[in-house]
């Protein structure tokens, strides 16, 4: 035994419940629903009603549908509806294969925002090789002043070359 009011729970063996005892369970209860509606009423409610009050409250919601209650204060004039909740919706068969042929699939942000960004690179890349872009143009001015560097270096070579050759001849 662990000294001190907080046992620990680390290491401790765990019992899962196997489903052949589920199974035996749920038709156990099978048999006990069947053999209240085959008696009669007077025991069944008795059973109904500790049934209740052990766990299932599924008669309760039906009856707070069927009749509404009225809202406290404030929030009987607003609706609220939570736009997390996903309301699953019936899809008839026919209509299903005319949506699946017709529809695009549904991309998720990530995957939106990724084919947007190759999308942006591709029309940045093509701006760029047609020189409509800001680096481009300056790329191509960088250029211009490099060739205008290169001819002039190659025409003071010339003259250089040609200088040496008339003073090598007027020796």
């Amino acid at each position: 035994m662990p000294r001190g009011k907080y046992t620990n729970h680390k290491g401790r063996n765990r019992k899962f419940t196997s489903p052949e005892e589920l199974e035996e369970q749920r038709k156990q209860e099978e048999q006990k629903q069947k053999w209240r509606r085959e008696h009669g009423d007077e025991s069944s409610s008795e059973e109904d009603s500790e049934g209740n009050k052990s766990g299932s409250d599924s008669d309760d919601s039906d009856s707070d549908e069927d009749h509404p209650t009225k809202a406290k204060g404030v929030s009987g004039l607003i609706e609220v509806e939570n736009p997390n909740r996903v309301v699953k919706k019936n899809k008839k068969l026919s209509n299903l294969n005319t949506l699946a042929e017709g529809e695009k699939p549904q991309l998720s942000r990530r995957e939106r925002e990724e084919i947007e960004r190759q999308r942006a690179a591709a029309a940045y890349q093509k701006a760029h090789a047609e020189g409509k872009t800001d680096q481009a143009r300056a790329d191509l001015a960088r250029l211009a002043i490099i060739r205008q560097q290169r001819e002039e270096a190659a025409k003071r070579r010339e003259a250089e070359k040609k200088a040496k050759e008339e003073t090598t001849k007027k020796k």
